[in-house]
């Protein structure tokens, strides 16, 4: 295993240029360009996205080369004076795999939700042939649960 210097960097509001570049990495990682280029936020957005206190986005990088990054959010919960961190996006360059590169993100995650009191960090994971080495790295680090997942659209005709 090829083991290559990385750096684990916690986006902040003044790093809109790195957040441009994980979406460029996201868009070519998940071959979704539709989704992370066609309705790209404004500077001004993504400065208060990544300055707010729900959002986290960290890049792992070489040099200044985004080689994986993490996007998740901080969900504060209702019932109980806690909250849990949901990874939203996760993805390793194809040439930078079997690294620790997703570990490495998941342990800097793991610190900033320590550092918030957070209960539980949860990710979901697809089931399709491509998503194996995922899930065994989801298995490996946190307790494996069977759920459902339902999309419902938003009803924008409703008065």
């Amino acid at each position: 295993m090829n083991r290559t210097a990385h750096t684990v960097r916690r986006l902040g509001p003044l790093d809109a240029a790195f957040m441009d570049a994980v979406l460029d990495f996201f868009a070519e990682a998940f071959g979704d360009p539709a989704s992370y280029m066609s309705k790209r936020p404004g500077a001004d957005y993504l400065r208060s996205l990544l300055g707010g206190d729900s959002f986290i986005a960290l890049a792992a990088l070489e040099g200044d080369k985004v080689t994986g990054a993490l996007c998740a959010y901080e969900l504060r919960k209702f019932e109980q004076e806690r909250s849990e961190i949901y990874i939203y996006d996760l993805a390793v360059a194809a040439t930078h795999r079997r690294q620790g590169i997703a570990t490495a993100l998941i342990g800097s995650l793991q610190d900033i939700a320590a550092a918030r009191g957070a209960w539980v960090i949860f990710v979901q994971a697809d089931t399709a042939p491509e998503d194996e080495a995922a899930i065994a790295l989801y298995s490996k680090l946190g307790v494996r649960e069977e759920v459902l997942h339902f999309d419902i659209p938003v009803n924008r005709t409703s008065g």
